[in-house]
């Protein structure tokens, strides 16, 4: 089939619809970034020969050299029979409009938490310019952490991950964006490696796939780290430390901020006195909430804090 394919393939345009036809042949999940096989097609080509993806019908008719045609139809192979993601396949993902390098030591970006960062986390940030220390727990690939350092100027971000695995992607991207001296990695479990540092926002979205959840997800989500999926019988593992402990670490005035999916009835029957505002997101209503650093249970052991450094 790929031999008859790249003989009768010249265009972009020929290659887009190959792609769409295969995409479309077998029981594909389109959950990564792209909406549908025309979408996964359109990336998949454009970005492996480097072309805007905002420029596709300039595009379309240009003729294809051999070579690439056959990289393209490899690629398109591979998809199908091995389930890949589309970002690991060409090494890039896209999240409100910043690009960064991925691979399978991180999960791919796709937070709805970027969503709300876009908008300076509006109205629950009053002056974006007053945000002057964010961490970003859990961090993966540092997309978080790097949109931050873009919305809110004036912050330094520390950036924790316990993998490092996924801290060797997120410094290349935080390289890329030439961020080395805003955006501080850090190996850790959660707070554990901050000590009694502080900020005025945390970020966080941990891991919080329910183990049954997690049994059923479609092939594509097996190629990610499991670390970065696994949330625990409910998926609320992570959420539960990071709430239990977020207070020891925000300023007065501080924010936390963390995404859980479709877990907000887990969140409301495990802690259902705490005041939590549901974001509306392009997900709903149900998959990002905020919490006041007053309005969060205060660590048992919980000693005076320093500023962030």
């Amino acid at each position: 089939m790929t031999i008859d394919a790249q003989a009768n393939l010249r265009t972009i345009r020929d290659v887009i619809r190959y792609a769409v036809t295969r995409f479309n042949e077998k029981p594909l999940f389109f959950g990564h970034g792209q909406i549908d096989a025309f979408d996964e097609a359109v990336f998949m080509v454009m970005r492996v020969l480097a072309l805007p993806l905002e420029r596709l019908e300039v595009f379309l008719d240009a003729f294809l050299t051999h070579a690439e045609i056959h990289s393209l139809i490899e690629l398109i192979e591979r998809r199908v029979k091995k389930r890949l993601p589309a970002a690991y396949l060409v090494g890039e993902a896209w999240l409100q409009g910043y690009r960064f390098n991925v691979d399978s030591r991180v999960i791919v970006p796709r937070s709805f938490i970027a969503e709300l960062l876009k908008e300076e986390l509006t109205p629950w940030v009053k002056d974006p310019d007053a945000v002057t220390s964010v961490l970003d727990l859990c961090t993966g690939s540092a997309c978080l952490a790097i949109i931050a350092a873009d919305v809110f100027a004036r912050a330094r971000i520390d950036a924790v991950d316990i993998s490092v695995d996924a801290l060797a992607v997120a410094a290349r991207n935080v390289e890329d964006y030439a961020l080395a001296d805003r955006v501080r990695l850090v190996e850790s479990d959660l707070f554990e490696a901050l000590g009694s540092s502080t900020y005025d926002l945390i970020l966080c979205n941990p891991p919080y796939v329910t183990d049954e959840a997690l049994s059923r997800l479609p092939r594509e989500y097996t190629h990610e780290p499991t670390l970065a999926l696994a949330g625990g019988p409910e998926g609320l593992d992570t959420v539960r430390r990071v709430l239990d402990t977020a207070r020891r670490h925000l300023s007065p005035e501080g924010l936390l901020v963390v995404e859980v999916g479709d877990g907000r009835a887990a969140v409301e029957h495990e802690y259902p006195r705490l005041p939590l505002t549901w974001a509306t997101t392009s997900g709903g209503d149900e998959m990002v909430f905020l919490a006041r650093a007053e309005d969060l249970p205060m660590p048992a052991s919980a000693s005076a804090p320093s500023a962030a450094a």
